[in-house]
C-alpha cells in the first residue's frame, strides 16, 4: 500500500499556498459549464475594480475580447493573451465627442495585493469529448495561469517527469485551457520544476529562496545597499515543492514573473516561450536596483557586474534586464546602450535581442559606424542602441570624443565586462564617459574578474550577483564538462635535430630578432610542431574515430579548435581524406565545415572556407539543428564565446588557450540538451594545468560578491609612483606640452624622449616606473587624486610608447619571413608517432583520470589550494617510491641552443596535463628503462649520485676522454666526497661557501688533469649538478 497518497500531497499543496495569502476553492463547487477555463465572474469584477475610470461597455468589451480564440494554434494564441496580459487590453471607444483609445488592464501590477489569488483543486474541463482534470489551477483575477501537475512522491513510478508527461498530455487534450497560462509546474511533492506550455522536460527548472530573506511565507525585499552574491538554503531534506511555491507563487514575485520575465524568443524556424530561472529573476531585479541607485543624483554611475557562469543564460538575463528597466519610472524612458568588443558577440546579442522584441517593447538598433551611433544616442530619450566598443574611438587619434549627452538616463550595458578595453586612461572607456558622461554602466559576464583587472572594477563597480559552475550545475542550468587527455604525442628526428641550429641561424644571421619578434618566432614554432602534417594526419584519424565512437553513443555535435587558420585548412583536408563523404562545397551541405574569416589575399585552398557573415551564420544555424546533417566545425577564434548550440556535445581541443578565454571555450560544451549528461573536452595539446588555473579564478571570486582591496592604500601607492615619475623630469618642464598645439606637441614628445634616453638606465627605469604607475591608477581609479593625474599618466604612457618604437625600429626581416622559415626546419625534423594517453603511458590505470569530472566539488576544493600537488601527481606518488623522485632531479646536461628550445616545446606539449611536466617524463622513461639505467651505475661501479658527476665531466668530449674511464670515475667519486664534506645548510645561499667549493672542484681537476680549457665550465656544471643533490647532503646535517 501507499504511505502517502496523492490527494494528501495535493491537500500539502493547497495548505501552502492557503498560507501565502490564496483562497482555496474545491472546483466541484464552483458553478459553470465544464468547458468554460476562466472565471469569468472573478474577471469582470478584477476589470471593475482595476479600471475605475474606464466606461462600463468598454470594459465589457475588453472581457468579450480576452475570452475571444484569434487564432488556429496554441502557442499563437497563448502568446496573443501574454500580450494583453502584459501591455493591458486596447479598446476605442467614446468620451464624449471624441474617438479614443482605451487601455484597459486585467492585472494590477502596481499593488499586486490588489489582485484575486486563487487555488482550485478538482476543477474538471471537458473539450472535444475529452474529460480531464488537473490537480492544482492558479487563477489570479479569474484567469487560469499557473497549472500544478502532482504524483505520488512514495511511487517509484510516480516521479515528476511523469507529472510532465501528464502536462503535455493535457495541452493536447484541453488545449483552450493553456491558451492563458504562464507558468507550468511538475511536483511529486519532495521534487518541483517549472516551465512553459513550449519547454521541454530538460527546459523545467527548480526554484530557491534567498537565505535570510523570508517573513513568514512572504519573501522580504533585501536593503537597498546589499548588492552581493545570492545565496540559497541547502537544507538536506528540503522539500523543494514547498520551496517553488513559496518562492515562485508569492503574489508579488508572481506577478513581477508574468510581467517581466517571460519571453516569445522568436526565429525563422520557431517560437520558444522561456521563463527566467530563479537565479536570472533575483540577479535582475538585483541590477535593476542597483542601476537605479547609480543613475540617482547622488549615485556613483557604477551600477555593477552580473557574473552569471556561461551556458546559464546571460544573454537572456540581458534582455530581461533591458525589458524591466526601459519601464522603471524612476530613469524616465532610458536609452539602453548594450556593448560588445567583437562584431560577432555584437551580432549574437543583436538577434537575440531583436528575437525578443515584445519583452523589450521596441525594435533595437545597431549602429553601423561612428557617425551612426552618434547619431543614435544624440537623441532625447529612449531606446535600445548596439554597438561595439570600439566604434567609441575619436576621428584624430589622441583627441576627444565629442559629448554625445548629459542626461543620467542612459545605462551602457557591458558585455563580457572584464575585457583589456575598458581602459580609463585613453581606451575606449574614457572616450565613452567623454561622449555619456553622466551614464551609468553594469557589466554582464560569464567569467569572473581576476584581482588584477581592476579597470573593470573602475568602470562597473562590485559584483551585483554571483551564480557560478556549482550552482548553475546543481540547478541543471548547464551539464557537467569532463575532460579526456589524447595528447597526440612527437618525437624529434635524431638525423635533423644536429642541424637544427644551423639552419634556424642562417634565417636570422642577418639580424637581430626584436623582442616582438622573438615572441611572434616562439610562436611560429609552436605551430608548426602543433601543425606538422605527420601530426595532424593522426590527430585526424583520432578525431574521426573518437567522434564515431561518440556519435554511437549520444547523437550530437562537435567543434574542434585549432591553433591558426592554416591548422584549420590543413586538419579539414587530413579528416576529408578518410572521410570523403563528409564534404561537400556547398554551404548547406556536408557534415564538417571551416569557420574562419579571411580576403582574397589567402592562399587559393583557403578561399573556399573564407565566407561572410551571412554564410556562417547560415553555417551557425545549421550547426545549432540537431536534425541537420552538419556535425564537425573546425574554428580558431571565432564562435568559442557567445555561440549557443546545445547539441553541441564534444570539444576538440588543439590550441593553447589561457584565464577566461578558455572558460568561455569550453562552456561551448555545457549547455542543457534532451538527455546530454555532459559535455567533452578532449585535449590533444595539454591544457589541463591552463584550464586549473582558469577554474583557480572561480574558486577564488565565488561566493564572495566582492572585488576586495584597499582603495586607499592604492591612491597612497599611486601618488608615490607618481612623484617618482614627475622626478625623473627634474629640469625638464613636462607640463608644457598641454597647452600646445597638435604639431608642436609631437616634436615635444621627441624632446621628452630624448631627455629620458640622456638619463643614466632612463628608459629601463622610466618604463618601468610607469608601468608600475598605470598598474596603481587602475587600482585606484576613480579616485578623485587619480583622475586629476589622468592627463600627467597619458603623458608618460605616450613616451614609454614612444621608447618602445625605438627599441624595433632597426627591424628588417619580415614576420611572414621568419614564419615560413622557422615552419619548413621544424616540419623536417618532426617524426609523428601515435596518439597517446599520457597517463597510460605512465602505467597509471585510474578510470577516474580520463573521464576526470573537472567540475566536481572535490576537484574545486582542489583547485582552492593551488600549492597542493594536483590530482594526477597525488597518483603518481601512489605509483612511485624514493628511488624514482631522486632519478627525476638526476642531471642537468642538456643542450643549450635552439634544439633545446624545441626540445623543451615538444616536452611541454606532451606533459603540460599534469603539475611538474619534467617529473612525468622522467617517469616515462625510467619506468620502461629503470632496468638499463641501473645496470649503467653497476657497470661503472658508481652510485647515482657519483654517477651525476661522471656525466658533468663531459666525458663524451675527445679531450676528456683521454683521462680514461678510471680517473674519470675516480674525480667522480671524490666530488662526491668533497662535496658531502664542504656543504652546510643553505650552502647554495652563501657565496662564501661556493667560492670555497669551486676552489676544491678546480684542485681536484688539476690534480688528475682535467684538460685546462674545459676546467671552467666543468666547474660551473658541477656546482650546479651539487646544487641539486646536495640538499641530500645537507638535510643530514
Amino acid at each position: 500500500m501507499n504511505i502517502l497518497k496523492e490527494e494528501e500531497i495535493e491537500q500539502m499543496a493547497l495548505q501552502t499556498l492557503q498560507a501565502q495569502g490564496y483562497e482555496v476553492i474545491n472546483g466541484a463547487t464552483i458553478q459553470r459549464f465544464s468547458s468554460e477555463v476562466v472565471l469569468i465572474n472573478r474577471l469582470q469584477n478584477a476589470i471593475d475594480k482595476i479600471n475605475p475610470e474606464v466606461p462600463s461597455e468598454i470594459l465589457e468589451e475588453a472581457l468579450r475580447h480576452v475570452l475571444r480564440v484569434q487564432y488556429t494554434t496554441l502557442l499563437a494564441n497563448n502568446e496573443a493573451f501574454h500580450k494583453l496580459l502584459t501591455e493591458g487590453v486596447d479598446v476605442k471607444g467614446r468620451e464624449g465627442e471624441q474617438i479614443k483609445t482605451f487601455k484597459v488592464w486585467l492585472i494590477d501590477f502596481q499593488k499586486p495585493e490588489n489582485n484575486d489569488f486563487v487555488a482550485v483543486n478538482q476543477f474538471n474541463i471537458v473539450e472535444n469529448h475529452n474529460n480531464k482534470r488537473p490537480d492544482v489551477i492558479v487563477f489570479v483575477n479569474g484567469l487560469p495561469l499557473v497549472v500544478i501537475e502532482i504524483k505520488n512522491a512514495t511511487d517509484e513510478k510516480a516521479d515528476i517527469k511523469a507529472a510532465f508527461n501528464q502536462l503535455q498530455t493535457y495541452k493536447q487534450a484541453i488545449p483552450t485551457l493553456f491558451n492563458f497560462n504562464s507558468i507550468l509546474i511538475a511536483t511529486d511533492g519532495w521534487f518541483a520544476k517549472a516551465g512553459t506550455i513550449t519547454s521541454d522536460y530538460s527546459r523545467f527548472s527548480g526554484w530557491k529562496i534567498p537565505v535570510k530573506k523570508q517573513d513568514g511565507f512572504q519573501v522580504v525585499e533585501e536593503p537597498p545597499t546589499i548588492y552581493n552574491s545570492t545565496l540559497f538554503q541547502k537544507e538536506p531534506a528540503q522539500v523543494e515543492m514547498d520551496v517553488l511555491l513559496k518562492g515562485m507563487l508569492d503574489k508579488k514575485t508572481l506577478i513581477d514573473l508574468i510581467r517581466y520575465f517571460i519571453v516569445f524568443e522568436k526565429t525563422k524556424e520557431k517560437t520558444v516561450k522561456k521563463i527566467a530561472a530563479y537565479h536570472q529573476y533575483y540577479a535582475v531585479n538585483k541590477a535593476i536596483r542597483s542601476t537605479i541607485r547609480a543613475a540617482s543624483v547622488m549615485g556613483n554611475q557604477q551600477a555593477g557586474v552580473v557574473w552569471h557562469t556561461q551556458g546559464s543564460g546571460k544573454s537572456l538575463s540581458m534582455v530581461f534586464y533591458s525589458g524591466k528597466m526601459v519601464v522603471a519610472p524612476e530613469l524616465n524612458n532610458p536609452t539602453i546602450v548594450i556593448l560588445t568588443d567583437r562584431n560577432d558577440l555584437d551580432q549574437q546579442l543583436f538577434e537575440t535581442f531583436s528575437n525578443c522584441q515584445q519583452l523589450i517593447r521596441q525594435t533595437p538598433v545597431q549602429a553601423e559606424n561612428r557617425n551612426h551611433l552618434q547619431n543614435l544616442l544624440s537623441v532625447a530619450s529612449g531606446g535600445v542602441v548596439f554597438t561595439t566598443i570600439q566604434k567609441f574611438i575619436p576621428d584624430e587619434k589622441g583627441g576627444t570624443y565629442p559629448k554625445l549627452s548629459d542626461r543620467r538616463n542612459i545605462v551602457v550595458v557591458a558585455d563580457e565586462a572584464h575585457r583589456s578595453q575598458y581602459d580609463f586612461i585613453d581606451g575606449y572607456a574614457r572616450h565613452m564617459r567623454d561622449a555619456l558622461p553622466n551614464a551609468s554602466f553594469i557589466g554582464f559576464t560569464g567569467t569572473p574578474i581576476e584581482k588584477e583587472d581592476k579597470n573593470t572594477q573602475a568602470i562597473f563597480g562590485d559584483y551585483v550577483d554571483i551564480y557560478d559552475i556549482q550552482q548553475a550545475v546543481e540547478d541543471g542550468a548547464t551539464v557537467r564538462i569532463f575532460y579526456e587527455s589524447r595528447l597526440a604525442k612527437i618525437e624529434l628526428n635524431p638525423e635533423e635535430q644536429n642541424i637544427i641550429d644551423q639552419r634556424i641561424e642562417e634565417v636570422t644571421e642577418e639580424d637581430e630578432l626584436t623582442e616582438r619578434q622573438q615572441r611572434f618566432a616562439k610562436w611560429t614554432q609552436q605551430e608548426a610542431i602543433v601543425g606538422s602534417n605527420k601530426r595532424l594526419q593522426q590527430v585526424a584519424a583520432d578525431i574521426v574515430k573518437h567522434f564515431e565512437q561518440r556519435s554511437e553513443v549520444f547523437d550530437g555535435k562537435g567543434m574542434i579548435v585549432c591553433m591558426s587558420r592554416r591548422i584549420c585548412v590543413a586538419l579539414f583536408d587530413a579528416i576529408i581524406k578518410i572521410r570523403p563523404e563528409w564534404y561537400s562545397g556547398e554551404d548547406d551541405k556536408g557534415a564538417i565545415k571551416v569557420i574562419m574569416t579571411g580576403s582574397s589575399s589567402d592562399p587559393l585552398d583557403w578561399q573556399e572556407h573564407i565566407r561572410n557573415k551571412p554564410r556562417r551564420k547560415a553555417i551557425g544555424d545549421r550547426l545549432k539543428d540537431p536534425k541537420d546533417g552538419l556535425k564537425l566545425v573546425l574554428v580558431r577564434d571565432m564562435w568559442l564565446t557567445g555561440f549557443d548550440a546545445p547539441c553541441l556535445h564534444t570539444l576538440y581541443v588543439d590550441k593553447a588557450m589561457t584565464g577566461h578565454n578558455l572558460m568561455q571555450a569550453i562552456a561551448r560544451v555545457n549547455r542543457v540538451f534532451k538527455d546530454k549528461e555532459g559535455g567533452l573536452i578532449v585535449d590533444y595539446l595539454g591544457i589541463a594545468q591552463d584550464l586549473k588555473k582558469a577554474l583557480s579564478v572561480y574558486t577564488a571570486s565565488g561566493g564572495k560578491g566582492k572585488i576586495e582591496f584597499d582603495q586607499e592604500e592604492a591612491v597612497a601607492k599611486m601618488e608615490e609612483l607618481y612623484e617618482t615619475v614627475v622626478d625623473l623630469y627634474h629640469g625638464f618642464d613636462y607640463k608644457k606640452f598641454f597647452d600646445l598645439k597638435p604639431r608642436e606637441k609631437l616634436s615635444f614628445l621627441l624632446d621628452a624622449t630624448d631627455f629620458i634616453l640622456g638619463l643614466d638606465k632612463g628608459q629601463e627605469r622610466f618604463s618601468t616606473h610607469v608601468s608600475n604607475l598605470s598598474k596603481a591608477f587602475a587600482i585606484s581609479v576613480p579616485n578623485p587624486k587619480a583622475l586629476a593625474i589622468r592627463d600627467d599618466l597619458s603623458f608618460f604612457q605616450a613616451i614609454k610608447a614612444r621608447i618602445s618604437k625605438l627599441r624595433e625600429s632597426n627591424k628588417k626581416r619580415s614576420d611572414e619571413e621568419v614564419e615560413t622559415a622557422i615552419r619548413q626546419i621544424i616540419s623536417d625534423a618532426l617524426i609523428s608517432t601515435e596518439v597517446i594517453d599520457i597517463f597510460q603511458a605512465a602505467g597509471l590505470q585510474n578510470p577516474e583520470i580520463s573521464g576526470l569530472n573537472i567540475l566536481s566539488d572535490e576537484f574545486m576544493a582542489e583547485l582552492k589550494d593551488m600549492p597542493r600537488k594536483n590530482l594526477a601527481l597525488e597518483l603518481l606518488r601512489r605509483l612511485l617510491n624514493d628511488e624514482i623522485k631522486k632519478r627525476s632531479t638526476r642531471n642537468i646536461i642538456q643542450s643549450k641552443k635552439f634544439s633545446e628550445m624545441l626540445a623543451e616545446a615538444i616536452r611541454r606539449y606532451q606533459n603540460n596535463a599534469i603539475t611538474a611536466a619534467e617529473i612525468i617524463e622522467e617517469l616515462i622513461r625510467l619506468a620502461k628503462d629503470l632496468k638499463e639505467a641501473d645496470k649503467r651505475g653497476d657497470n661503472l661501479n658508481l652510485d647515482f649520485r657519483e654517477l651525476a658527476f661522471y656525466d658533468a665531466l663531459e666525458v663524451n668530449d675527445s679531450a676528456v676522454k683521454v683521462l680514461g674511464d678510471e680517473i674519470l670515475k675516480t674525480i667522480a667519486r671524490e666530488l662526491v666526497e668533497s662535496v658531502k664534506n664542504s656543504v652546510t645548510i643553505d650552502w647554495e645561499k652563501k657565496e662564501s661557501v661556493q667560492a670555497k667549493m669551486r676552489v676544491m672542484i678546480k684542485r681536484i681537476l688539476k690534480k688528475y688533469g682535467y684538460p685546462p680549457e674545459k676546467q671552467e665550465q666543468a666547474v660551473k656544471t658541477i656546482l650546479e649538478q651539487a646544487k641539486i643533490i646536495a640538499n641530500e647532503f645537507s638535510g643530514n646535517l
